[in-house]
């Protein structure tokens, strides 16, 4: 622990384990339907923030965003990619494959989420899921923590803006945002 700031001087041992640990859990969590456990239904996702929390303690889905999909699936998303940033710091290209790993899992859950599943409020499941991804990688991530080494992070940086075309289509106004937003902060 310690308070905001410590320089931390080496890699936490498990961060790596942690990081494939939780992009298992969120993998189904978000595509949710059949296993009953789901992103929005206000439980699921304890485990997932436990594993954010021993690298992130001040990572929080507070009590307005739980039981809302969009707010869940923000924090959780923006806390693994926090996670797998922070792993980059220390190995660049290790950072880049657990991302690319991430990225993949991310366009894969939303895919597989029915299109025809709706939730009460906010519009189809599948809408809501796609929207708390975006705004967790565009919003909520913690820049600051990736690497400085060319190489990995400008593989990083083309990860994360594909996150936007792969769920909104290339093209849409979310991926045209996305692609200006992260140019603008590796200028």
């Amino acid at each position: 622990g310690g308070a905001k700031g410590d320089a931390k001087k080496s890699m936490s041992p498990s961060l790596r384990a942690d990081i494939y640990s939780a992009v298992d859990h969120a993998k189904p969590w978000l595509i949710g339907g059949t296993v009953g456990r789901q992103a929005g239904d206000g439980v699921a996702y304890q485990p997932i923030i436990a594993r954010i929390h021993e690298h992130f303690p001040d990572m929080k889905v507070g009590l307005d965003a739980a039981r809302n999909i969009e707010h869940e699936v923000a924090v959780i998303v923006a806390g693994i990619t926090n996670m797998i940033l922070e792993m980059s710091k220390w190995d660049g290209m290790a950072g880049a494959m657990a991302m690319r790993t991430w990225v993949d899992a991310l366009s894969d859950a939303h895919g597989k989420i029915s299109s025809a599943s709706t939730e009460a409020k906010g519009g189809p499941r599948k809408d809501q899921v796609g929207r708390g991804i975006t705004r967790g990688i565009n919003q909520l991530t913690d820049v600051t923590l990736m690497t400085r080494e060319f190489a990995a992070r400008i593989q990083i940086i083309s990860l994360l803006k594909s996150v936007n075309t792969k769920i909104h289509g290339a093209g849409s106004d979310e991926a045209r945002q996305g692609e200006a937003l992260w140019s603008s902060k590796f200028i």
